[in-house]
């Protein structure tokens, strides 16, 4: 996978999407919100407590700096007290932050669904994704783009200060002013911002190799069970006989996504255990039958890939149907319940972790390569895929 391939997805997500990870955490997708009807009772004897109003008394008499407010001094006894914690995931979050998370989950804003790149002539081009609200107004492949909402794009703007300039809430609109290709009178095109639908899945056979599939899944959605379906029986007819599925970058997305991807390519048995606080262990089963056969799998991994995708991977490599080549994954296995406070600040706190089919933690651990590659800064010099090329070797001669 190339870094401009890379860079394009970045591009897109801005342009499709709300920022979907503020400090408080990378995904959204393992928070639950949580409504308790009654405060949880402390079970700690408040004189344990007394000896920090006894330091803190000696801060008062004796600090000659600036002192923090009572609200400042008790969010900073949360966050000290939650760090003792040992867990990166449970988290104290501030009332404007949890309001930006809050309208982020609710999918308030939108976007027009284009690709945003800069020529090296400084040229602003725009790319339609198909089916989104840009294609539909008349957004074609290759338009310059002039202007958004009467403001000139200069060539001191970012990609991501146009991408911003054009996302916003969902159901207003947004006039770009825009060149079509070979064309000189410019057109300003009206667009409501909508939910945008990108694919979760692109697939090809390989050039080296065209009875290779490779599958590229960028995130779990509800819609990544259907793909990856059409994908795979897609290859076939083109005459793959190996496939390859690469989870690099894939931050996750929905649980029930990985779960039905995993159910996809095994046959009955065991996806992953859940370890609750509250419900004890659950098990999570694959039905009969799968999509790809007896195919040869091969998963690539990476720093990049977490949650969801660390799912998937742990069961297809504990079931020993896939093996897993690249780099030691992310680590996220654990879903958060989000608690609202009386000031509108909120906390995360991790109330399960997930296990493999094996009962391997994920969380803070990660998954571990069958094949460990090493990226080489002059492999990313050259642009040349060495996690890819040797999954290539391994499928070609099983070593």
């Amino acid at each position: 996978m190339s870094n401009r391939a890379l860079n394009i997805l970045a591009v897109v997500m801005v342009v499709a999407m709300a920022v979907l990870a503020f400090t408080a955490g990378y995904f959204f997708n393992d928070y639950v919100e949580a409504r308790p009807q009654t405060t949880p009772h402390v079970s700690q004897e408040n004189t344990d407590f007394a000896v920090f109003w006894e330091a803190w008394g000696w801060v008062e008499r004796s600090f000659i700096g600036e002192k923090p407010t009572p609200r400042q001094v008790a969010y900073g006894a949360i966050r000290g007290a939650l760090s003792t914690l040992n867990d990166p995931y449970t988290i104290f979050i501030e009332p404007v932050v949890r309001q930006q998370e809050r309208e982020t989950l609710r999918g308030n804003f939108g976007g027009i669904g284009a690709t945003i790149s800069r020529q090296e002539n400084g040229d602003v081009l725009l790319d339609p994704i198909p089916g989104n609200p840009a294609e539909r107004a008349g957004v074609q492949s290759g338009d310059r783009l002039l202007a958004v909402d009467g403001e000139v794009i200069t060539a001191e703007m970012s990609v991501e200060e146009i991408a911003n300039k054009i996302r916003g809430e969902k159901g207003t609109s947004v006039t770009l002013t825009l060149i079509h290709p070979g064309e000189t009178e410019s057109v300003d095109i009206a667009i409501i911002r909508d939910d945008i639908l990108i694919p979760s899945v692109s697939y090809r056979l390989l050039d080296s190799d065209p009875a290779i599939g490779y599958i590229w899944l960028t995130r779990f959605s509800g819609e990544s069970k259907g793909e990856i379906e059409a994908a795979v029986l897609a290859l076939q007819e083109q005459g793959a006989e190996q496939l390859i599925l690469d989870l690099r970058g894939n931050g996750g997305g929905l649980l029930d996504a990985a779960i039905e991807i995993a159910d996809q390519f095994l046959d009955e048995g065991e996806i992953m255990h859940q370890e609750s606080a509250a419900e004890g262990s659950k098990t999570y089963r694959a039905t009969r039958g799968t999509i790809a056969g007896d195919m040869s799998l091969v998963v690539l991994i990476d720093g990049g890939t977490a949650s969801a995708s660390e799912i998937l991977a742990g069961a297809l490599q504990d079931r020993g149907r896939a093996i897993l080549i690249g780099q030691q994954s992310f680590g996220k296995g654990s879903v958060q319940l989000v608690y609202d406070l009386s000031d509108s600040s909120s906390v995360h706190i991790t109330s399960a972790r997930w296990l493999t089919p094996n009962r391997n933690v994920i969380d803070q651990v990660g998954l571990t390569p069958d094949i460990m590659v090493e990226r080489t800064a002059e492999a990313m010099a050259d642009n040349r895929d060495e996690t890819l090329a040797r999954a290539v070797i391994y499928l070609q001669t099983g070593e």
